[in-house]
């Protein structure tokens, strides 16, 4: 009952990033546009994959779900901010604000085993070539990016459901611009501090075993493209991997700026600088990085803008995994 009458009767204040002066509005105009780039691009990039039967191999298969979940990213926290900022409100309800943590939380996770899976995959096609069609079937593929998205949903139903089994009898005020769980750990009136320990290894474990995988992926990736005697052959792989290695370390960069530093360490400035660069910026960049980086994705492009011109069907999904 004390939870109740602390917390679900009434709205928390989300104190947000801008105010409206003259260079505040300038920044909030090129988030939105930062957010349309971000919302087109990664819905370019399903659409495309889904689209092309080039694309429906794992290794696209895989980077349509990093683009749904960018795309899901983008959508849990800027509506949110772009709607309060531009009514005046500040407030968010106990629900919306659960509903963010579980879904931020989620795809954090989610893109943190992906990654990985990624990495596995260049390291089954570059070292493995021969035994790519079984050690990376259809199956298997699925079964993966599945469990990325089973784990990362675990997750955040935990960091929910434990965010708000503390009470927050105080101050309503959230300093950030969206729902984040370490900023509503500072606002609460219990002692969250083994929470807070608990939480922080975890995030070691969950960042720690997935790069361990991309670590050791690369590390027998390189090996072999040094052995490589085509040119063609070794820039090729070369290209790919660096596109997915660039995404890793703008991720894994963000994520330990973030969660590794204890909360009562934490400047709500630098919180939500970082947090605008992963939400925002990083959804944005993934997809050019790997379109601009990709033949493949260029040639793909070129294909469907030319079979809408022409009225060509496209190609049904049942067939994705055709051509591997």
């Amino acid at each position: 009952m004390a939870w109740e009458n602390q917390t679900f009767n009434y709205n928390f204040i989300l104190l947000g990033i801008f105010d409206y002066s003259p260079t505040h509005i300038f920044l909030f105009s090129l988030v939105l546009g930062i957010f349309s780039v971000a919302f087109m691009g990664n819905t370019a990039m399903i659409l495309l994959i889904y689209l092309d039967t080039h694309l429906h191999t794992p290794m696209y298969l895989l980077l349509s779900q990093l683009s749904l979940m960018d795309l899901m990213l983008i959508c849990t926290t800027v509506p949110k901010m772009a709607s309060n900022y531009l009514s005046g409100s500040k407030s968010i309800s106990v629900a919306g604000c659960a509903t963010q943590i579980f879904f931020y939380t989620t795809l954090l996770s989610c893109e943190c085993f992906l990654l990985a899976v990624m990495a596995y995959d260049r390291f089954i096609a570059i070292c493995h070539p021969l035994r790519y069609l079984s050690l990376m079937s259809p199956k298997i593929c699925g079964l993966m990016a599945a469990s990325s998205w089973i784990l990362g949903s675990t997750d955040g139903v935990i960091d929910a459901a434990a965010t708000f089994s503390f009470s927050y009898c105080g101050s309503r005020e959230i300093a950030h611009f969206f729902c984040d769980f370490p900023s509503l750990l500072i606002i609460s009136c219990n002692d969250t501090s083994i929470f807070e320990e608990v939480l922080f290894y975890c995030c070691i474990l969950m960042i720690v075993f997935p790069v361990a995988i991309i670590i050791a992926s690369y590390a027998r990736v390189f090996l072999a493209v040094i052995r490589m005697g085509s040119g063609e052959g070794r820039r090729k792989a070369l290209v790919t991997c660096s596109s997915h290695l660039m995404v890793v370390g703008m991720y894994y960069g963000t994520a330990l700026f973030i969660y590794i530093q204890p909360t009562s360490d934490r400047l709500p400035t630098q919180n939500k600088m970082a947090s605008l660069f992963y939400t925002i910026l990083t959804p944005m960049l993934n997809p050019l990085i790997y379109s601009l980086r990709n033949k493949e994705v260029a040639r793909a492009f070129r294909t469907v803008l030319g079979r809408g011109k022409s009225g060509e069907r496209a190609p049904c999904w049942s067939r994705c995994f055709d051509i591997c």
